[in-house]
């Protein structure tokens, strides 16, 4: 790892940050960006990860990903990024590893059920939860709520907003009232995330069986990373075929990225960091590996995603959040006291305060809590 004193004059500094919310004197033995990152992997959402659905529920196999390791993989490919930008890698790898902290169990079918249970209420966003998590619902220290993270990493977590909540977040919220753009190491973090979980989701899908050989090769670069397997290795076939197969599109995705990404920047002429603040995006692939990349998106969306029996288990895992959201509300006394609001009338707070219970919990932990409330002789 490349120090801070060696970083592009347009990356993040952590001896420059805009700061934490609440003042903390310095780490004697790391930098701000560090500590944030020792943090997140200290906390008990972090911990949780390793129970939260990615594409298949956690008891369906061992060996699929989960929330955990897919935060892992965004980490180490965003790290291998920017040490050859020459970005801040703690920043990178801590924007990285929290991205997700907020996200429902059941993935995006649990995102999906507790926004349309929460539609009277503000509705929910895994983005902005992530960001709820290290600002409040962690509860590590002594001096303030959550984590206490710079607002470089907080920016990073937030990768999406819409124009009424940015309003009410303040300052994290005006780069999207403004239209800027966040740090490198936020949008380099956000492209990561793409290029890890479209390759993991096809090692996870083939492994699986509801993705088959034959489909594979209805995508451009799958194919051209096949036919450079087979010239290599003669012969080679089943999982270690896919490993190389897969390992191969990583990196063309990564190195296209690198390319492109230091061209845009030459390109926009940028220095400083208000410079890539003020810029269009900059972290992008090329216009062919674009179209690449959106390939297969959509052939992951039709083939994998909406396939019947992945269908099954997203249709059980709304209704399980449906109901659980519903019970709460309808008799807060079955929550635990720390999530029961006691002002009368507080039916705004009490769902929020339902919607962060949900989202807190693993998937086995969300199937436990559901059999308790309505399968008779379930304690």
């Amino acid at each position: 790892m490349i120090s801070e004193a060696q970083l592009a004059g347009y990356a993040a500094r952590s001896d420059q940050s805009l700061g934490r919310r609440y003042p903390e004197a310095p780490a004697e033995s790391r930098t701000e960006f560090q500590r944030d990152r020792d943090r997140i992997i200290h906390s008990t959402a972090f911990r949780r990860l390793e129970y939260k659905t990615q594409v298949f529920v956690n008891h369906e196999g061992d060996l699929f990903r989960t929330r955990l390791t897919h935060s892992i993989e965004v980490a180490q490919i965003a790290r291998s990024v920017a040490r050859n930008l020459r970005l801040n890698e703690d920043l990178v790898e801590a924007i990285s590893l929290a991205h997700d902290l907020g996200h429902t169990p059941f993935g995006h079918a649990g995102q999906d059920a507790l926004n349309a249970c929460m539609q009277d209420y503000g509705g929910f966003e895994h983005n902005l939860q992530s960001l709820r998590v290290v600002d409040v619902l962690e509860q590590r220290y002594g001096s303030f709520d959550g984590l206490n993270l710079n607002f470089e990493t907080r920016e990073g977590i937030l990768k999406h907003c819409s124009l009424a909540n940015a309003r009410e977040l303040g300052e994290i919220g005006r780069r999207f009232i403004e239209k800027k753009q966040p740090s490198l190491e936020a949008q380099l973090a956000n492209l990561a995330d793409e290029v890890a979980y479209n390759n993991h989701d096809i090692d996870d899908g083939l492994r699986s069986g509801l993705l088959v050989d034959a489909q594979m090769d209805e995508l451009d670069l799958y194919a051209r990373c096949r036919r450079e397997v087979e010239g290599i290795f003669p012969g080679i076939s089943g999982r270690r075929a896919i490993n190389e197969i897969l390992r191969r599109m990583i990196n063309a995705l990564i190195l296209d990225m690198i390319e492109t990404t230091r061209a845009r920047i030459q390109a926009a002429g940028v220095v400083t960091l208000d410079d890539v603040r003020n810029a269009p995006s900059l972290v992008a692939f090329s216009e062919q590996m674009q179209a690449q990349a959106t390939q297969l998106k959509r052939f992951l969306r039709a083939n994998l995603y909406q396939h019947y029996q992945v269908n099954r288990m997203t249709s059980k895992a709304r209704r399980i959040v449906r109901e659980l959201f519903g019970a709460f509300m309808a008799e807060p006394e079955l929550l635990p006291p720390d999530y029961q609001v006691q002002d009368e009338g507080a039916g705004q707070q009490q769902a929020r305060a339902v919607a962060d219970y949900i989202a807190g919990m693993t998937d086995r932990y969300a199937m436990r809590e559901h059999g308790r409330l309505f399968r008779v002789g379930e304690i």
